[in-house]
Formats: C-alpha cells, sequence, structure tokens
C-alpha cells in the first residue's frame, strides 16, 4: 500500500546560528510551494524531534504547526535518533493509509552544538550512550573507528579505500544547492587530513551542521483528484529493531550478545531493516537504480552497500573502484553527496534522503541527476535499536 510524495523541501545545510524552527518553517513552506497544496489543506502535522537546544524541540509537531500558523491539524512528534525523520514519515503514511487524514506535512530540522554530540547533562548509569563518554570518553567517532577496523580485517579494506568514498560524494555534491561542503577533494586530501581516530581522517567523518527537510505526503486519491496521475510514491517503510542476538556492536553497546547457545539471527541488524523494506514493497536490491545511505564514515558506506544487498559481503571496494557507485555507474550510492557533504542534522537526515530520492525520481536533481532510475532506497540507523529504510518509485 503507497501513498503519494506530492511536496518536498530543504533548508540548506550549514552553521547558521538560527533556531531550527526558523529551518523548519524554511523547508515545510518549500513543500507546500512544491506540492502546490495551501497550508490550509494540511490535515497532520508531523515533527522530527530534536532533544537539543530546548523547550520546543520536545513539541516539534505543535512547534512547526504554530509557526506556519495554527489552522486546526493534528499533530504528532516522534523521535528516534537518526532515524527520526522515516518514523515521523511513517507516522504520517499510516494515518493517510488508514483514511484518517488525507494531506501530511511531515517536518524535521536541527540546530547542533559545535563539535561531537553528546547525551545531555545528567547522570544516567543505565544509559549505555550516557556510560560510554562518562567511562570510555568515547565519542561517536570512535565507533566509527571499530567499524571501519572491523571491515579492515574481514573484507581486506584499505585507506585508501575509505578515501574514494569521500572522492565519489564530494563530486556528487558539487552540484547540490543545498550540500554545506561543495568542494572536490583527491584520495591524497583525504590521507594527508588529520587522523580522528585510526584509521579514519577527519575528511572520512561527517560534520555536525545545521539543516531541515520536508515532506507532504498525500493519499493517491488525493493526488488523482488534483491531477496527478503517477506521483513518487512511499512503497515502503522499515523501522525494525534487533533481533536476539545482537552479534555485531551496535552503537553505543559497549558489548555484542553472546550467540553460544542461541544462534546468531539469519541477518545482522542493518541487514534486517533493507530486507523488511524490500518484503514490504515487493521489490528486490536488483530493481534499485540509487541509494542514499547513511554515511556518519566513509566506511559506513561500505558497509551499507551490503547491508542493502547491492552487492555480497566483501564486495563493496570493487564496486567502488571499479566506479559502479559514482552517478553513471550501476548503482549510484549517494548522490545528494551524503552526509559527507551535508553533515548531521538529526531529525532532518532521514527526510533529507527522502527529498533526494524524490528529485532524482522526478529527474529534476540537475548536475547529479542518475538516468532511468524508477525505484529508490533509504538506509539510516540511530542509537538504541532505531533504523529505517524508505523505498520510493515512480
Amino acid at each position: 500500500m503507497s501513498v503519494a510524495v506530492l511536496g518536498v523541501g530543504m533548508h540548506p545545510w550549514g552553521k547558521w546560528g538560527r533556531s531550527f524552527v526558523s529551518y523548519g518553517v524554511h523547508a515545510a513552506r518549500a513543500a507546500l510551494a512544491d506540492a502546490g497544496i495551501p497550508w490550509t489543506d494540511v490535515d497532520l502535522v508531523v515533527g522530527g524531534e530534536t532533544v537539543r537546544n530546548g523547550y520546543a524541540g520536545y513539541v516539534a509537531g505543535a512547534t512547526f504547526a504554530q509557526a506556519l500558523g495554527w489552522n486546526g491539524a493534528r499533530v504528532a512528534t516522534s523521535y528516534a535518533a537518526c532515524a527520526t525523520g522515516a518514523q515521523a514519515l511513517d507516522t504520517a503514511r499510516a494515518r493517510i493509509l488508514a483514511g484518517l487524514c488525507e494531506v501530511a506535512l511531515v517536518v524535521g530540522a536541527d540546530t547542533t552544538p559545535k563539535g561531537f554530540l553528546a547525551p545531555n547533562a545528567g547522570e544516567r548509569w543505565d544509559d549505555p550512550d550516557w556510560l560510554r563518554f562518562r567511562l570510555l570518553g568515547m565519542t561517536n567517532p570512535a565507533y566509527f573507528a571499530m567499524y571501519a577496523r572491523r571491515r579492515m580485517d574481514l573484507h581486506g579494506a584499505t585507506p585508501e579505500d575509505f578515501a574514494r568514498v569521500k572522492v565519489k560524494n564530494a563530486r556528487h555534491g558539487l552540484a547540490n544547492p543545498n550540500a554545506r561542503y561543495r568542494k572536490e577533494v583527491a584520495v591524497e586530501d583525504v590521507l594527508a587530513s588529520a587522523v580522528v581516530s585510526d584509521p579514519l581522517h577527519l575528511l572520512d567523518i561527517c560534520a555536525t551542521s545545521d539543516g531541515a527537510a520536508a515532506v507532504v505526503l498525500t493519499s493517491l486519491e488525493y493526488a488523482r483528484r488534483h491531477g496527478i496521475a503517477s506521483p513518487v510514491r512511499v512503497d515502503a517503510v522499515s523501522t525494525v529493531t534487533p533481533s536476539f542476538p545482537n552479534t555485531v556492536l551496535d552503537m553505543p553497546m559497549l558489548s555484542t550478545d553472546s550467540a553460544g547457545v542461541v544462534g546468531a539471527p539469519e541477518r545482522t541488524f542493518k541487514e534486517s531493516i533493507a530486507h523488511a523494506a524490500y518484503e514490504e514493497a515487493g521489490i528486490g536490491p536488483e530493481d534499485v537504480g540509487l541509494a542514499e545511505v547513511y554515511d556518519l564514515s566513509t566506511a559506513l558506506e561500505l558497509d551499507w552497500m551490503e547491508d542493502l544487498g547491492l552487492c555480497k559481503p566483501g564486495e563493496a571496494e570493487a564496486l567502488l573502484r571499479a566506479g559502479e557507485t559514482t552517478i553513471g555507474g550501476r548503482v549510484p550510492v549517494n548522490p545528494s553527496g551524503g552526509l559527507a557533504c551535508f553533515g548531521e542534522a538529526v531529525p532532518a537526515q532521514a527526510l533529507a534522503q527522502v527529498c533526494e530520492v524524490t528529485w532524482q525520481l522526478r529527474g529534476q536533481a540537475e548536475g547529479r541527476q542518475v538516468e532511468g532510475a524508477r525505484v529508490g532506497v533509504t538506509a539510516n540507523q540511530g542509537l538504541f535499536g532505531h533504523g529505517s529504510s524508505v523505498v520510493l518509485s515512480v
């Protein structure tokens, strides 16, 4: 069962020094204009929650509804760490499919602190995210480096391979007006940048950013009544949790589960995210024309290529080296430029992926267009068992 994507909009990523509400309103108005739908027609607003920067983030749905001008719409708020945007999208989709609304506006926006993302203040001895900072001083790049080292040990990846991911994404992002970093780099530039957490360099790791994205969803019937016979459709949203035992380290946990008594599940957590989306959409990875994945680090993009089934385990480096994941290749990955060019704006990034795939499927991604794509997939993972994958088609 599908819903229509009639409008998408973004606020450019960067460090702008303003409230996340102003970014979200900008993106929402852009999405409504793109859809050609007046604000008064919106009967549901779903906000992606940001847990930093004060009170308003905790009531994100109502925050954006008020900022746009109260119109009587129902509201909801979602939080799923870095998968927040997709969970908010799924809330809107579910209400549309249930017949409880026809037009939903989904907004995610953030204003990030300088430096590493860190837990809120206070002592929480049962919170592994707080513990890893308090006990280990382990910022996110330390986890990214552990994943990268695992890939090197299992599949023979090299720092040069990781650098090639950055080079590719930087080239993709050159033509993206919403990207924060629009500068071409070479492998040598990546390897010459400071080591943040061995084997990852500064240019291997995404920044933290301000930004926003918004999506207008409607029922297919609403789209047809308004003369749009073949809109971009959301065919699946996966928000599955891990299965016990979790035998691959999953940030921010400090250890894995033992598989000594209970055998490892058929799929890892990240593999199960995409599998559930494909199953719901009735497609397979062979149908995918492009992918927007969660490249917190360059090494993680290589993992996601395999988790999405775009290639077999251990084959991502070969696919990258052959140019198959660049625009013009077999299955372009992160044609937007990815987080490498945007940085993290947590509640917005899963929605930003949906925006990019929508523009690609419409043929509107000027300067970075993937030709002939009919199906796109996104992938995200957040703390504490949150994950998401969205399948869109046209």
